[in-house]
């Protein structure tokens, strides 16, 4: 299961081995000193998943045993019990999403031009693993052709999808037609971990829509620019919402607080088991199991295993994981990861985004459905890639990136565009309104 896969450094257990909670006091405590870890923010991380797809024919169904051939000595133990499960040759690590997605997860990486350079030697060795069994990743934030189908079939993915047939059919397509590029920040110091949480969440409708990359969803066009996070949004509210933040860091105001009672009172999605199922009745919060409502005391292990059932737009995890990006067109991942890496390597420049994206705060839905094309995100998304443009010379990006990232400035977002009217384009071979459609880095080949 995944949860036995080698694991990068920020995201082994706080704690082993693992105690039994006593109360809900006791339980906040562990939660808000296990997702939210002070220091100087120093390492920058990216989770990068994609649809996959046999070469030729983007309908024909994947057959997990043939995912497990192509991936080799790295396929996961969600997909072979008893696999060694190796690295990727740069050390990020292979898993498979209950659809076959695959997704890599990069080591911590201490500089922006440093994770580069390791994801794009895992991607091009991950592609060179698939190439003979003539699959392939796509530039897309969700499956535009095949149904929602699970291929994986571990109990943690049984149970969630059995909770979540319970809500609507949306939850079957988050889980195995959905990809997205995922960023990995250190919280930073007490007073920078305030300002770096509201910060990422201020960003989020704003770099929501200008990275939106998924207008169809299993075979049909939905209207909406990100597919993906109109299914993620629908699924469950509690478990999905965005935290709230304080724009003006109030001075009693704890984000690590407020995180460990939402933890507390979401449902329990599933309790683990040695045989069998996993399900567990609707409703049951947390909490609820403190108190008796579910069989056995829950330990701390059943907390951390809790925790990764929450899929809120931005997840602390001891860092912060940002979760509301679409997959981006091949040879365009990092632009998203060099965005977020320039806006908050300096605390002043992180205030000025804030500052564009006031406007926007709270226009999730907005982004998801409409992505540029909304006036107000279109003139926050224009500010904030000048200011990422500005700032990231002091990172020292390779030139390339750079080049991209102003490129697509210039000729996307200024034009009011998001990748996803780039792909309706492509696919009703309609004109590029307004504009072309930037290559990757050095053309969409490894840098």
């Amino acid at each position: 299961m995944r949860s036995k896969a080698p694991l990068p450094p920020w995201a082994l257990p706080a704690f082993a081995p693992p105690t039994m909670l006593r109360s809900r006091v006791e339980a906040e405590v562990y939660v808000a000193s296990i997702c939210f870890k002070h220091g100087p923010p120093k390492l920058l991380g990216a989770e990068l998943e994609w649809v996959v797809q046999h070469s030729g024919n983007p309908h024909r169904l994947l057959q997990a045993p043939h995912l497990a051939d192509a991936l080799g000595v790295h396929a996961p133990h969600s997909l072979v019990p008893d696999s060694p499960q190796q690295p990727l040759p740069h050390g990020s690590t292979v898993t498979v999403e209950p659809g076959g997605q695959l997704e890599i997860s990069s080591p911590p990486c201490p500089s922006l031009t440093e994770l580069i350079a390791t994801v794009e030697g895992d991607i091009a060795a991950l592609t060179t693993l698939l190439d003979p069994a003539n699959l392939v990743l796509t530039g897309v934030g969700a499956d535009p052709h095949r149904p929602s189908r699970r291929l994986v079939d571990i109990p943690r993915y049984v149970a969630m999808e059995t909770a979540f047939d319970r809500i609507g059919p949306m939850g079957r397509a988050m889980m195995c037609c959905t990809a997205a590029v995922q960023v990995c920040l250190d919280a930073g110091t007490p007073t920078e971990a305030r300002l770096r949480w509201a910060a990422l969440h201020d960003l989020g409708p704003v770099l929501l829509a200008a990275f939106a990359n998924s207008p169809w969803l299993g075979g049909l066009r939905t209207g909406w620019a990100s597919s993906r996070m109109q299914a993620w949004f629908a699924v469950d509210p509690t478990r999905t919402r965005p935290s709230r933040t304080h724009y003006d860091l109030a001075a009693d105001w704890d984000p690590a607080a407020d995180w460990a009672r939402r933890v507390l009172d979401t449902p329990v999605l599933f309790q683990r088991r040695p045989q069998g199922r996993w399900d567990v009745p609707s409703g049951v919060t947390f909490a609820d199991w403190l108190s008796g409502a579910l069989p056995g005391r829950p330990s701390t292990a059943d907390l951390d295993y809790h925790l990764t059932t929450l899929f809120p737009p931005v997840r602390p995890q001891g860092y912060f994981e940002v979760r509301y990006l679409d997959t981006q067109p091949v040879g365009q991942w990092m632009i998203p990861v060099t965005v977020l890496a320039a806006l908050l390597a300096d605390p002043a420049v992180t205030a000025a985004a804030r500052e564009a994206c006031a406007p926007t705060v709270g226009r999730w839905l907005q982004a998801a459905q409409h992505g540029l094309r909304d006036d107000t995100l279109a003139a926050a998304a224009i500010a904030v890639f000048e200011l990422a443009c500005r700032a990231l010379p002091a990172l020292e990006a390779p030139a390339g990136v750079q080049l991209l990232l102003e490129e697509i400035t210039e000729h996307r977002v200024r034009r009011g565009r998001c990748p996803a009217d780039d792909f309706v384009s492509a696919m009703t071979g309609g004109s590029r309104r307004n504009g072309t459609r930037p290559a990757g880095a050095n053309g969409g080949h490894p840098l």
